[in-house]
């Protein structure tokens, strides 16, 4: 009970009639699943704001995604329709898709309708091509090279009504021009590569180990008062763009205190050959360290995350002093099951109640080593404590219960009802 009121009070600090939570340069945007009590008064939904996004675009939008998938009648269609009139209207659209999601997870009928549009383009990029194994997992988007949105919603009618988001309208003219830099570095790499060209590293990777004094040097580096865009694969990143997979722990060894994370999944394994999964410490390193050294940590994972062996790793974890793990789960609505959706799919992070991190990377291998991620690491105090009170409100509902470490938990369903 003192959980759930601590939510409530956290919540009740940020309401505002405005219905729009802001800091010079960001506005947080929440999707709440329908039917559950986690939406925000003061956060704008992802509708709304990709809405506004389309309408008030004047010259170009660009847009990078695994996959895209609609269906008839879902409120996501609105911003379909909004694409398709910036597009009828001359407003050039250049649409960034990935090889593996676009053979995959996506509606073959929204890719036409998208490909039908007047003025769009679209390109599929196979980013295992740069890295071995990897997929475009960024889902972002900027309009007229002066807004970006980040966040953790694919193109997929779910991510609009049922599954938990949580992304930033950004306006801060340096990151915008980043999050630009990145998609221009991506549209040409898939020319390229449809080419036939070799597309090379455009930086030499580096392997800082979290807990050492190398990870303490570069945290010293970071910018200590601003906010900064990451984003991974690091060698793919323009000039200006830090590495994910150095700067992740970095700032965990950074910090003092308490460390919140919010993630789909979380598991310190990679994607291998044949379906291999090969160990990957680089996170799970710097929270055992952080939790070595008496920080607090606390881990709210999505229920598919109880998948093995993922499940094995998450419990090894848990059972650290300092560790706490909570498993959210989603009910499915009043309408029955939706496959691929119900689920908390945030990915966000709070150091020391000061640093906010958002981001669309989940934290096990595969995203910082292998695929297109970005992160936006905000030193606002205003933005850490809005986050902090979003974790805390799923933390204390009745969505979230402790990961028990003895329990067999059944494998979680996905893709369809049993």
């Amino acid at each position: 009970m003192r959980r759930y009121l601590l939510a409530a009070a956290l919540a009740a600090c940020f309401t505002s009639a405005h219905a729009a939570f802001q800091i010079p340069g960001f506005e947080l945007v929440q999707t709440a699943p329908v039917e559950t009590t986690l939406k925000s008064d003061d956060l704008r939904g992802s509708i709304e704001v990709w809405t506004e996004l389309f309408d008030n675009a004047e010259s170009e939008i660009c847009i990078g995604q695994f996959y895209v998938a609609s269906v008839p009648g879902a409120p996501f269609e609105k911003v379909i329709e909004r694409l398709e009139a910036a597009g009828k209207r001359g407003v050039k659209i250049r649409f960034l898709i990935d090889k593996k999601g676009v053979g995959g997870l996506s509606d073959k009928a929204t890719v036409d309708r998208l490909r039908a549009i007047p003025n769009l383009e679209m390109r599929v990029l196979d980013v295992s091509q740069l890295t071995g194994n990897g997929i475009i997992h960024a889902k972002y988007l900027t309009v007229d090279h002066k807004v970006a949105f980040i966040g953790s919603q694919n193109f997929d009618w779910r991510a609009f009504t049922h599954i938990h988001e949580t992304g930033l309208r950004i306006t801060d003219a340096k990151v915008v021009g980043q999050v630009q830099a990145i998609f221009e570095q991506d549209w040409t790499a898939q020319a390229a590569l449809a080419a036939g060209k070799t597309v090379a590293p455009l930086q030499a990777k580096a392997a800082i180990l979290a807990g050492t004094p190398a990870a303490s040097a570069l945290a010293s580096t970071l910018p200590s008062d601003a906010n900064f865009l990451i984003a991974s694969p690091g060698g793919y990143n323009p000039a200006g763009v830090a590495d994910s997979e150095l700067v992740l722990p970095a700032l965990l060894a950074d910090a003092k205190q308490e460390i919140r994370v919010s993630m789909l999944d979380y598991a310190p394994l990679s994607y291998g050959p044949n379906g291999t999964r090969p160990f990957y410490a680089v996170v799970d390193n710097a929270l055992r360290a952080a939790a070595t050294r008496g920080v607090k940590v606390r881990l709210l994972v999505s229920n598919w995350n109880l998948e093995k062996p993922a499940i094995q790793h998450l419990k090894s974890l848990a059972m650290l002093p300092n560790v706490e793990v909570r498993i959210v789960t989603i009910p499915k609505t009043s309408t029955g099951f939706i496959p691929f959706a119900r689920v908390w799919h945030s990915k966000t992070l709070v150091i020391d109640g000061k640093l906010a991190w958002v981001g669309t990377s989940n934290w096990a291998g595969g995203y910082f080593d292998l695929s297109r991620n970005m992160e936006v690491v905000m030193r606002n105090e205003a933005m850490a404590k809005r986050l902090y009170a979003l974790q805390e409100q799923a933390w204390g509902s009745q969505y979230a219960q402790p990961l028990d470490v003895n329990k067999d938990y059944p494998k979680p369903n996905k893709g369809k009802e049993e």
